[in-house]
């Protein structure tokens, strides 16, 4: 099945204000653009009529000295060129576009409709301008930039700048309006950890952020209180447990004559006090601190520990010394669970002996610890559920002694120490167990 497409809240918030502010920014542009073309054109023309009816007027009433001069001020002073127009003189139309033909319609509003607006003359580009006086034509050379409209290169610098403040604006906003988020996805996952003592700020001006974070503290503090009350019943029970099994098994000895009676008895309540010792160990409240451990010594102590080879056989394959960070307590608890679960439930079906190998992979500074049993495995749809709570991986298992809380209590000691599980199918059948540790 194809991954569909996903984005982060923070890139979701930035494309759409990004796309939301560029179309204003482009909108804003393309009207800028029509309600500047009329005044510009306008005042093109403007200019340029009264640079003609200037000049008109300057050699009209000047005489033949002082019109030399007149026109040579007007050339070095305004860039102004003014020449007799011969009947030869051939020259390219001004309009070529929606602008110039404008520009040209209100010159000869202003001028006349004999007025001949050029952008060349006799292979000369300029902005040209055809005129007479008593009669005589000319010609008028003015600079194309008078007339000119904004170029393309400045839109697009213009544009470049609003967008390359959108982005960083954008970023800004996206930033600000996911911050709370942002926290509160942190905070959850703090608490899915079991880490109950994360607060959101309940002073936020936002009053829909500030509701959500007082309603979050306050369910902090109600799963804080259920698990410490959850933790103070586990222990009261396991803990007035004690007595009437010692109770029980006192009597057993003294007044059980039968020897498989009085065994089975004493198994009954070693099979109840191993429970207990179960729901001890899973309401344990304090997180060790890590410390180096040699875990090839950990593990061989606690395969040592089942000493019966008729119902389970370890194949251990790691070297003389491997240092971990971790617990010595903490790790001899989740082997000895792990080697349990796998007598229990990963016997083979011909032997019905229970064949456990540990091996183990080093990557970088993690060590990856592999506790296989060769049984009939857990269907894939299960896995997940192994470390639930007293949850049972398959209904044939029933019949097994045992609370459910083996792997629940392997993933929690493995949390403690900052360490992880991963469990898996084996491709020719059996359980396994990935341990990631960090080296010491």
């Amino acid at each position: 099945m194809k991954t569909p497409l996903s984005l982060n809240l923070f890139w979701r918030t930035f494309v759409l204000l990004a796309l939301l502010l560029s179309f204003g920014i482009l909108a804003w542009v393309q009207t800028l653009r029509q309600l500047e073309f009329e005044p510009r054109a306008v005042q093109a023309a403007q200019q340029i009529g009264s640079l003609v009816n200037l000049s008109r007027a300057a050699l009209r009433y000047s005489d033949g000295i002082n019109r030399i001069a007149v026109v040579k001020t007007m050339r070095e002073e305004e860039a102004v060129k003014i020449v007799p127009r011969e009947p030869g003189d051939k020259w390219e139309a001004f309009e070529t576009d929606r602008f110039t033909r404008r520009v040209a319609d209100d010159l000869r509003a202003r001028l006349g409709p004999s007025t001949v607006v050029a952008r060349t003359v006799n292979g000369m580009p300029a902005l040209w301008v055809g005129f007479e006086i008593d009669d005589d034509p000319y010609w008028m050379q003015a600079e194309y930039a008078r007339v000119e409209p904004l170029t393309p290169g400045t839109w697009v610098v213009w544009v470049s700048i609003a967008l390359l403040a959108t982005v960083f604006g954008s970023v800004a906003i996206a930033r600000l309006i996911n911050r709370p988020l942002k926290d509160l996805s942190f905070a959850a996952s703090r608490i899915r950890e079991g880490e109950y003592d994360s607060r959101l700020d309940e002073s936020t001006i936002t009053t829909e952020i500030r509701a959500v974070n007082i309603g979050f503290n306050r369910m902090a503090r109600e799963l804080a209180k259920v698990e410490e009350e959850r933790a103070v019943m586990l222990a009261g029970i396991s803990h007035d447990l004690r007595t009437p099994l010692a109770r029980l098994r006192l009597e057993a000895e003294i007044s059980v004559a039968d020897d498989e009676a009085r065994r089975n008895m004493a198994l009954d309540i070693d099979q109840l006090d191993a429970i207990i010792d179960k729901f001890m160990d899973y309401a344990r409240p304090d997180d060790p601190h890590p410390v180096p451990v040699d875990l090839s010594s950990v593990i061989e102590r606690e395969a040592a520990a089942f000493r019966d080879q008729s119902q389970i056989r370890f194949s251990l394959r790691l070297p003389p010394t491997l240092g971990v960070l971790g617990d010595d307590t903490e790790l001899g608890r989740v082997f000895a669970n792990l080697f349990e679960n796998a007598r229990r439930y990963g016997r083979t079906v011909e032997t019905g002996v229970a064949k456990v190998k540990v091996s183990h992979v080093l990557a970088g500074d993690t060590v990856i610890i592999t506790v296989r049993d060769y049984g009939q495995g857990v269907p894939p749809e299960k896995l997940d559920q192994l470390t639930t709570p007293f949850f049972r991986g398959d209904a044939a298992r029933t019949a097994a002694t045992g609370a459910g809380l083996g792997l629940a209590i392997v993933k929690k000691a493995l949390q403690r120490i900052d360490a992880s599980l991963e469990l898996a199918n084996a491709r020719d059948g059996g359980l396994m167990a990935h341990i990631r540790l960090r080296r010491a």
